[in-house]
């Protein structure tokens, strides 16, 4: 995970209110010190408008950067804090690192970077940028908006060293809880917060040690039968390790909680996930999530905005980069 700048991540929220953002059900978080809703609204107002806009146009064109972006916030806050490090370029950096290298949409930050200088110059950080378009691509695969404290400052370290401890797609629950809670996170956190599997892949790298053992007979008795003839199919043993399989079979595009469901058929791709149905800890929750009335897009909410302020730094700290890719 890195190290942790601040005590912000043990910071208790207030309840949440439900209100109504862009024509849709948003959820509102309580306040967040260093952090606020609504804290560009007189220095660039137009500032979330912007950032929604290069989400919707990079969307448009590739599809694939919604869960691209949601996993860059995913994985910038894990390491460091939200800090907007996983954006810079060069040798070395965060964005080299194994985890990192097939996450796309750094192109729709970069723009809303380009266009946010332009109209509010040195203003809008990178790490908000980040946080918001996050939220925007949950929006647009049909998930409910919220509402994103901001007032982030950008880091200006990015080490590849230091994303060792992001979650593992082979970790067991314990492991998984352990990095979730060094960062103040819970157990609802975890399993809410890896429901974002509801969209996205993997590639067949990944979890093709569940598939076969070193015999090539099956390796994972915990996986549907017909479910595991169909990854064999698609991840042969010894084929391409790169090719990409949905994360969430059969609704890999769309925000909903067919994901949890999948899990209780035993269709987790990653182990890490299938773990969630299996372990006593985890399984009520994913129960929960993935019941008629679920709660799953108002918790997600709420534990994005509990992630997005892990290690923030604010005021006199970090600072605005110029471009995301370089600090300044």
């Amino acid at each position: 995970m890195g190290s942790v700048r601040s005590l912000c991540l043990f910071i208790t929220f207030l309840s949440c209110l439900i209100s109504s953002v862009h024509g849709q059900a948003a959820i509102r978080p309580g306040p967040v010190t260093g952090t606020r809703i609504g804290f560009y609204a007189t220095t660039c107002p137009t500032a979330e408008t912007i950032v929604r806009n290069a989400v919707n146009a990079g969307f448009s064109t590739d599809p694939r950067i919604a869960p691209g972006i949601l996993r860059m916030h995913f994985h910038d806050c894990f390491v460091q804090g939200c800090d907007g490090s996983i954006l810079i370029s060069g040798a070395n950096t965060e964005k080299t690192a194994g985890p990192n290298v097939n996450l796309r949409g750094f192109e729709v930050i970069d723009n809303a970077k380009t266009q946010l200088e332009a109209a509010c110059p040195g203003v809008v950080s990178c790490a908000d940028i980040l946080a918001l378009a996050a939220r925007d691509t949950v929006v647009l695969t049909g998930g409910t908006s919220w509402q994103v404290p901001t007032g982030r400052r950008d880091g200006r370290v990015s080490l590849a060293s230091n994303v060792n401890n992001l979650p593992g797609p082979r970790d067991s629950v314990a492991v998984q809880q352990q990095k979730f809670s060094a960062l103040g996170l819970n157990t609802r956190d975890l399993v809410v917060l890896v429901g974002g599997h509801t969209i996205g892949t993997a590639g067949c790298g990944t979890f093709r040690n569940r598939l076969f053992n070193s015999t090539g007979q099956p390796a994972d008795p915990t996986i549907d039968p017909t479910f595991l003839a169909q990854l064999q199919t698609q991840c042969p043993q010894n084929g391409d390790a790169s090719v990409r399989v949905d994360l969430d079979t059969g609704s890999g595009t769309t925000w909903d909680t067919s994901y949890y469901n999948n899990l209780s058929r035993g269709r987790g791709v990653l182990q890490s996930d299938q773990v969630l149905w299996t372990d006593p800890a985890t399984r009520p929750i994913v129960q929960q999530l993935m019941a008629p009335r679920s709660t799953f897009n108002f918790d997600f909410a709420r534990s994005m905005v509990r992630m997005s302020i892990i290690g923030v730094a604010t005021g006199a700290n970090g600072e605005i980069r110029r471009v995301c890719s370089a600090v300044n």
